[in-house]
């Protein structure tokens, strides 16, 4: 799940938040063609375009002769068919999942039975922290309860085959259970949606939670990936560049946030049409859980204080 880069207005003063991130919003591929990107690499994309999926999910082919296939989308009868045909005469080993979004996991079932795959990669679905009441119902509508992997993957796991690795790079923060997967053989990775190159990426409780997404951040930064895949959009190229700007970017909408309470708004929704200007109204909702993110974070790192208790959506909040 992922929302577009947002305006915001800091002090009274409008400015362009994400303006320092190079986002590269082209995309040409068809659902259901099979685009061939490297020689180990090739994607096909659903058909489940959206203000949150931007063209769709990209599900990845890896290796050739036996291969793996990353992220086979949300459950859709002709993508499902449309992968079996790009690996026809092929032998598909690992049916791989980077996390439990709806976007992202479900298809694994219909691809599972048709080839006999192990289904591998991140765990079942789970918050980032304790839930209250409200959150249990948002968080079986966000993610895909009934994914149960043959073989969980953690943090340095990898599956092999022919040519190729995939290596777990757990990056936790848009959902808990959330991994990248490394391909040493391309020096690329399979960022799924902790890094795209399109927009920004939603960090929503109860799912994620901000201070694991930027630990995550710099996780990667320290790594020496050439190119990532994402889970939606185009390729990124500069990827240490792209997360110095993603992390630049996430420390100005947290310093938007302290502004706007230290001029006098106290709640979510205060904050809201105050810090965003001109966004799409489907993606109103998704901005406020971004902000309670941010506010999450700065309550646990004693910045702000929420003056009604542990932080909610519907909390009072207040500098410290």
């Amino acid at each position: 799940m992922t929302a577009a880069c947002f305006y915001a207005k800091v002090a009274g003063k409008e400015t362009l938040m994400a303006d320092e991130i190079p986002f590269n919003r082209e995309f040409e591929t068809p659902p259901g063609a099979v685009a061939e990107l490297t020689p180990l690499v090739r994607r096909v994309l659903a058909p489940n375009e959206g203000p949150f999926t931007f063209r769709g999910t990209n599900t990845y082919i890896v290796g050739r002769g036996e291969v793996a296939i990353i992220d086979p989308g949300p459950e859709d009868a002709g993508h499902t068919a449309a992968l079996l045909a790009a690996v026809a005469g092929e032998r598909v080993t690992h049916v791989v999942i980077s996390h439990t979004h709806r976007d992202h996991s479900p298809g694994a079932k219909a691809l599972v039975a048709a080839t006999g795959a192990v289904l591998a990669g991140c765990g079942p679905h789970r918050p980032a922290r304790p839930l209250s009441g409200e959150e249990v119902t948002r968080l079986d509508a966000s993610g895909d309860m009934d994914y149960r992997p043959d073989l969980e993957l953690a943090d340095g796991d990898r599956i092999d085959g022919p040519g190729w690795s995939l290596v777990a790079v757990a990056t936790p923060g848009h959902t808990a259970n959330h991994l990248a997967f490394a391909l040493p053989q391309e020096q690329a990775l399979f960022s799924a949606d902790h890094v795209m190159g399109w927009s920004t990426t939603i960090v929503a409780p109860p799912d994620g939670a901000m201070a694991d997404y930027m630990a995550s951040l710099d996780k990667l930064r320290a790594r020496d990936d050439a190119v990532y895949w994402p889970g939606h959009g185009g390729p990124v190229r500069d990827p240490q560049r792209f997360v110095r700007a993603l992390t630049g970017h996430r420390r100005q909408r947290e310093a938007a946030i302290l502004a706007r309470l230290e001029a006098g708004d106290t709640s979510i929704d205060e904050i809201v049409p105050k810090l965003y200007d001109g966004l799409d109204p489907a993606l109103i909702p998704a901005a406020g859980l971004s902000v309670y993110a941010h506010l999450e974070d700065l309550v646990e790192r004693g910045k702000v204080a929420a003056t009604d208790g542990l932080p909610t959506l519907r909390s009072h909040y207040r500098p410290t």
